[in-house]
C-alpha cells in the first residue's frame, strides 16, 4: 500500500496510509446502504481489519486496491444486513411468543418462559423429528395423520416421535436450571 493504488499491502505505515485514503469511501458506502453512522463505522473497521488479515491475498494484477477494499466492504455490509434480519426475526418471534391476552393463564411469566425454552430445544432437533413433534403437538395430528401428510411410513413417524421426545427430554434435563 505504497503511493500507488496497486502496490501489495505490506507494512503498518502503508496500511495506515491506505486507511486514510480509502476509509471515507468504505464508510460512505456502508452509511448509504445501512443508514446508520455507527454501523457504518463498525463495518469500516471490520473491512480494514479483514484487509489487514488478508493482505497477503491481495493481488494487484487482479484489480486496484480500491476495488479490493470495496469488494470486502460489500461482503461486510451484506453480513451486517443479514445480522439485522436475524435480529429482527428473533425479536418478532419473541414478541409473537409473548403475545397473549390479559387474564390468560398463558400470560404467566413461567408459562411464557417454558414455551420459549421448548421452542429453543425443538429447534435443535433434526428436521424429521422436529416436523413430527410439531405436527403432533402444535397441529394436533395423530401419528397416522402425520404419516399421511408427510408420506413417511407409520413406523418411521413413530420412530421420529420417540427419538425426538427422548432428545427433547434430554435437552430439557440438561438445561441451565438443572
Amino acid at each position: 500500500m505504497s503511493g500507488t493504488d496497486t502496490a501489495e499491502p505490506a507494512g503498518g505505515a502503508e496500511f495506515a496510509a491506505a486507511y486514510r485514503a480509502w476509509a471515507p469511501l468504505v464508510r460512505g458506502l456502508a452509511r448509504r446502504t445501512l443508514g446508520d453512522a455507527r454501523d457504518a463505522e463498525d463495518v469500516t473497521q471490520q473491512v480494514f481489519a479483514a484487509a489487514w488479515r488478508g493482505r497477503h491475498g491481495y493481488r494487484p494484477e487482479r484489480g486496484s486496491l480500491q476495488n479490493w477494499l470495496v469488494g470486502i466492504a460489500r461482503r461486510k455490509i451484506a453480513d451486517e444486513l443479514a445480522a439485522r434480519y436475524r435480529r429482527t426475526a428473533l425479536l418478532a418471534a419473541a414478541g409473537e411468543a409473548l403475545a397473549v391476552g390479559p387474564g390468560d393463564p398463558a400470560a404467566r411469566p413461567e408459562t411464557v418462559l417454558d414455551r420459549l425454552v421448548i421452542r429453543q430445544e425443538l429447534a435443535k432437533l433434526p428436521p424429521a423429528q422436529r416436523t413430527v413433534l410439531r405436527l403432533a403437538y402444535y397441529d394436533d395430528l395423530s401419528q397416522t395423520q402425520i404419516a399421511a401428510r408427510t408420506g413417511w411410513p407409520l413406523g418411521t413417524v413413530k420412530s421420529h416421535a420417540r427419538r425426538g421426545l427422548h432428545r427433547l427430554r434430554d435437552g430439557l434435563d440438561s438445561g441451565p436450571g438443572t
